[in-house]
């Protein structure tokens, strides 16, 4: 089930220009949904990345910054992150443009620069195809305000039936 709701005061100040008007797209319904615990979406996970994605009329875009806990080499944001967090807005590019929840099938990432941790970054996420089987989408995280590419990202995404899936499971 998708919820939507408009953008809130919650975002970091320097985003709130940008996303006012936007409405957030939210996947889960409450603690009972699969996806609450989610390590990349879900608003329960206790040490997650919490990612949030706004409709756009081109796909989504996430506000991020990347807390220095996740750090790989000094000041930069770990590869495995970065790729944690492109996989989340190309979901979230996903069920913007089809209405459906899928699971990524493939992820290819591209590093450019190293992604500053605590620095207001940028995630664009959009549609590339709907083959009806899958999609494939594709996306960008970016230095706020400088439009600097860090990372892009070429998914392959699987809808899934959430029916049947409970917290805890694995599946997320």
């Amino acid at each position: 089930m998708l919820h939507f709701r408009a953008m809130s005061a919650d975002l970091p100040e320097v985003f709130r220009e940008l996303f006012a008007g936007l409405v957030e797209q939210r996947y889960f319904p409450g603690p009972g949904d699969a996806f609450h615990r989610c390590f990349g979406c879900g608003p329960a996970h206790p040490s997650g990345l919490h990612v949030r994605v706004f409709k756009t009329d081109e796909g989504v875009l996430a506000p991020v910054v990347v807390p220095r806990v996740y750090e790989g080499p000094p000041g930069a944001a770990h590869g495995g992150i970065v790729a944690a967090y492109l996989d989340e807005i190309l979901g979230g590019a996903v069920v913007r443009a089809t209405g459906k929840i899928s699971v990524t099938g493939e992820l290819t990432v591209r590093y450019v620069r190293p992604a500053p941790t605590e620095t207001p970054l940028l995630g664009r996420g959009r549609l590339v195809a709907d083959h009806g089987r899958y999609v494939d989408v594709e996306g960008s995280l970016e230095e706020f305000g400088a439009a600097r590419v860090v990372a892009t990202a070429r998914g392959r995404f699987f809808p899934c039936a959430t029916a049947g899936i409970t917290p805890g499971s694995g599946t997320s």
